[in-house]
């Protein structure tokens, strides 16, 4: 569901599984702005289906919240919502609050670094969808294994643009899930103990 940047006004998310499925939330139009389409959030939640009950997810750059709204939705426990813009934020805080969810999230006003370098406790499951073509995937990814932010067994989705390649991960990722839709790229790592690895 991408949109230009020129197009002003709201546009809408469908959540489309769990406790709220088919509730339509407004979000306001900006550039960059691309919220995971429908198919691939439907295929990346029946990858998560097995984890998500009870999950501490983090949204990072969360843009519209899509996806740590449709894993509330599911069952997670908590959403940190992550992003450097304080309107959007600001909506995503709105949505949470017609949805009945304040309690379950936090909206935190910073970079995915600083947050993850202040996180409280480990997450369960992360997902990373950056502005495409920003550089900013890897250095979140370093972040996330510099700062201890991620569980034993955690699970990382990621999501870029085709033409970004291959990724470098630390060596405890295991690619456990990978598809392309269009123009885009996304995966899912788990995160295993070093020991772990093979």
């Amino acid at each position: 569901m991408s949109h230009a940047g020129k197009q002003v006004g709201k546009q809408q998310v469908r959540i489309i599984g769990g406790e709220w499925r088919g509730r339509k939330l407004s979000f306001k139009a900006a550039a960059g702005l691309r919220p995971t389409g429908d198919r691939i959030r439907e295929t990346l939640f029946n990858w998560l289906a097995a984890d998500i009950q009870g999950a501490r997810c983090a949204d990072l750059f969360a843009g519209t919240g899509a996806l740590g709204l449709e894993a509330l939705s599911r069952g997670a426990v908590h959403c940190d919502f992550v992003d450097s813009a304080p309107a959007t934020l600001r909506q995503i805080s709105e949505n949470l609050g017609a949805l009945g969810a304040t309690e379950r999230a936090n909206c935190i006003a910073s970079t995915a670094k600083d947050a993850l370098e202040q996180a409280g406790a480990p997450y369960d499951i992360v997902f990373l969808d950056a502005p495409f073509q920003s550089g900013l995937v890897e250095p979140t990814v370093n972040a996330l294994s510099r700062f201890q932010a991620l569980r034993e067994g955690a699970l990382v989705y990621i999501e870029t643009h085709v033409k970004e390649g291959a990724l470098t991960t630390p060596e405890e990722w295991h690619l456990h899930r990978d598809k392309r839709a269009g123009a885009v790229a996304y995966r899912l790592y788990q995160v295993s103990p070093p020991s772990a690895a093979r």
